[in-house]
């Protein structure tokens, strides 16, 4: 019988949890160094690659934060390798292609780290620049050719080339303090959320041109995209969803009782995964828009993927 488990990053806690999708049940856990955030999983769901934030938020001063990519052996749940990005620090976007490679983003040093092949190697095998000034988050294509730097403190999207140092990046505003990032299935769209405008655009990947733009709920600070083919942004500055078509219609609001910080799906299309303040995950009805259930957590849960166990 298939098991289904949830896999948790804890950053307060500094640790990474599998739980029990049903009962809410901590099945084990992995303590890393002080504020692990991002993650991803490759594509046969075998290892898990978290970057080492190393700091609280994008806000701290004084601490130059984390340089390190931690491998979890999801079958093992052991950390099996330690990927160094020194001298970049502050490692917090993460991404993946379809040949399995990582990207790493350098918030610190607003620089994208390449590893071709993150179970045998400890060090970068490329690195270029966003061409914008903290980096924070990036959107990447599924073959890995081009990719989408957010860039909280220059307020700009940037199309670069993650293998071609040489490429000149195309910078673009969407707003104030953009941070939020999801790309159509068919990649020519990319939806950014605006924290300090309260906004969702949607830009046009080849003019880099603001194609629409609508109204969110207050500092909407994540953007996914569902399995029903909408868009979600989770309002930090409320405890509250707003829903999008992909035209950015609105399809609604929904109400929490906590201020939303991740959310993830259920392949089956029929629940998300919320991460919520006040250390609990939330479990959201897709059709109702309600929470059916909900289980503890470590402190501060964030990112969450889940996986399918026989």
């Amino acid at each position: 019988m298939t098991r289904e488990v949830l896999l948790l990053n804890q950053k307060c806690a500094h640790t990474l949890s599998l739980y029990d999708a049903q009962s809410g049940e901590e099945l084990k856990h992995i303590r890393l160094p002080d504020y692990p955030h991002e993650f991803v999983v490759d594509s046969q769901g075998r290892y898990a690659f978290v970057g080492h934030y190393g700091i609280l938020g994008a806000d701290c001063i004084g601490d130059q934060g984390g340089c390190s990519v931690f491998v979890i052996d999801l079958e093992t749940f052991e950390h099996v390798n330690t990927l160094s990005t020194w001298p970049y620090y502050r490692i917090h976007g993460l991404g993946i292609d379809d040949q399995d490679r990582l990207y790493a983003m350098s918030e610190g040093h607003n620089t994208l780290l390449l590893f071709n092949d993150p179970l045998t190697t400890t060090t970068p095998d490329m690195a270029v620049s966003s061409g914008g000034y903290k980096t924070h988050l990036f959107a990447l294509t599924r073959r890995g050719d081009w990719a989408y730097g957010v860039n909280l403190l220059s307020n700009t999207i940037t199309k670069f080339k993650p293998h071609d140092a040489t490429f000149t990046p195309i910078a673009m505003i969407p707003g104030r303090k953009p941070e939020g990032n999801c790309l159509s299935a068919d990649e020519r769209t990319l939806f950014i959320s605006n924290r300090d405008d309260d906004s969702i655009v949607a830009i046009d990947t080849e003019s880099m041109s603001v194609r629409h733009s609508a109204t969110t709920g207050r500092d909407p600070n994540r953007i996914y995209g569902d399995p029903r083919q909408r868009l979600i942004t989770t309002n930090y500055g409320e405890s509250s969803l707003s829903l999008f078509d992909q035209q950015l219609q609105s399809l609604g609001h929904i109400e929490l009782d906590s201020i939303p910080i991740a959310m993830s799906f259920h392949p089956n299309g029929e629940h998300a995964f919320v991460s919520l303040k006040g250390d609990h995950i939330g479990v959201l009805n897709l059709e109702s828009g309600k929470v059916v259930r909900r289980f503890a957590t470590r402190a501060e849960p964030d990112v969450s993927c889940l996986l399918l166990r026989d």
